[in-house]
């Protein structure tokens, strides 16, 4: 007996009050199982390339990092990071949602709204955050499906949103004063020499946020899997993530990250402010300490948001010009990600459950693509790539922000 036969009342999408499944019914389970675990190493893939600004961005301004070496290097240290913890992975398996309640269905059109937001914010170069994407539309496609009991709301606001507010205010404060303090310890040293000593410090520092969001970031994907898993009958409830499930979220991460989210560094390493070597050090080794804590702790914490508001208070710390118009409009994008995934999870299993049974999750999975295509062929008429990543900003150049996204 095989592990889905096991369980023979595992619901299928539609909730089939079958008390046993038949022999193709099972083989049916096993390809959408297979359906939901490959649309999580997609959302994975996509987290690396959305995210790999936050590790490489100011390297790659600063000119402390080739821009391709930069991709390469976070892509190795976020597979590497996947495998050091997994205390990330179950919050998001049982902080969440309720493991009784969950379906494949629900898993699936989770990452759905997860993906879509991803894509629509690398469009439009906004640096938002790929964790709470998929948290958002897990819990929509939850509410629809099983209402509101069915939320841990105590996960959600206790290792979510409250952190979520406070992450960016911490991260920008200590960035500050370390930026502060890293110029006045070495307000006696050589301009030169200061800019290449402060270039190889960015290197290690960029070199620990990669290794930090392979384990924190990885370890989200891992966890729903891990829900799908448990969803399928394939584990028990509370079961411990599989191995096979880790070394694959690694790969797919390590694989976006290496395909470089430029459009996003770019408003990272130039958008936001202009980073000398020195403010680049100072936000890199802030970010990293952060989301280190945040990753023993077990709070899945957003890279982007730690990342951001870093560069942001070494800004400050330096008394350069900080663009808060920007900053404004990636607050808004930050409030609205959980609610906007949400609401594309709801949706999406609203509409996979009126189609019906799996039908209807393999429809979706193909307007899900059709969609991202889409998306990914506009790109390409403004496009952004290792050689013009590091150009002046300016307000009217080919970047898609939030401001001029409708143009």
């Amino acid at each position: 007996m095989n592990s889905y036969e096991k369980d023979a009342n595992t619901p299928d999408l539609g909730g089939s009050d079958s008390s046993r499944l038949s022999k193709n019914h099972v083989v049916h389970q096993s390809f959408l199982l297979a359906i939901v675990i490959l649309t999580a190493l997609g959302f994975d893939f996509t987290n690396g390339f959305h995210d790999t600004a936050n590790a490489m961005a100011t390297s790659i301004s600063t000119g402390a990092l080739k821009p391709r070496i930069a991709v390469a290097l976070s892509a190795v240290l976020n597979l590497v990071g996947a495998f050091l913890s997994l205390s990330v992975a179950a919050v998001i398996a049982k902080g969440i949602v309720s493991q009784g309640d969950v379906t494949l269905g629900v898993v699936f059109a989770g990452l759905a709204g997860g993906i879509l937001w991803n894509v629509i914010t690398w469009y439009a170069g906004i640096p938002s955050s790929s964790s709470h994407a998929l948290i958002g539309g897990v819990v929509g496609a939850m509410l629809v499906h099983a209402g509101m009991h069915a939320v841990e709301w105590h996960g959600v606001f206790g290792k979510v949103m409250i952190p979520a507010m406070i992450a960016p205010i911490v991260a920008g404060s200590i960035a500050a004063g370390a930026t502060w303090l890293a110029l006045r310890m070495t307000r006696r040293v050589e301009g030169s020499a200061k800019t290449q000593g402060f270039r190889w410090a960015q290197v290690g520092g960029a070199s620990l946020i990669s290794l930090a969001h392979g384990t924190n970031d990885a370890q989200k994907t891992m966890g729903v899997i891990t829900l799908a898993l448990v969803a399928n009958g394939t584990l028990v409830k509370n079961a411990a993530t599989p191995t096979w499930v880790v070394l694959i979220c690694g790969l797919a991460i390590a694989a976006g990250t290496y395909f470089g989210g430029w459009r996003i560094i770019r408003t990272v390493g130039k958008g936001l402010t202009n980073l000398d070597s020195a403010q680049g050090f100072a936000a890199d080794t802030t970010t990293a300490t952060v989301l280190l804590a945040s990753t023993h702790f077990g709070i899945p914490l957003s890279t982007t948001q730690v990342c951001s508001g870093s560069v942001v208070g070494s800004g400050i710390g330096h008394r350069v010009k900080v663009r808060w118009g920007i900053c404004g409009e990636l607050v808004v994008a930050w409030l609205l990600t959980m609610p906007a995934a949400g609401l594309v999870g709801a949706t999406c299993f609203a509409l996979q459950s009126a189609i019906g049974g799996n039908l209807g999750v393999y429809l979706m999975a193909l307007v899900l693509v059709a969609l991202c295509g889409w998306i990914f062929m506009l790109s390409r008429k403004r496009p952004v790539n290792p050689e013009n990543v590091n150009d002046d900003w300016n307000e009217a150049d080919a970047i898609v922000t939030p401001s001029n996204i409708a143009a």
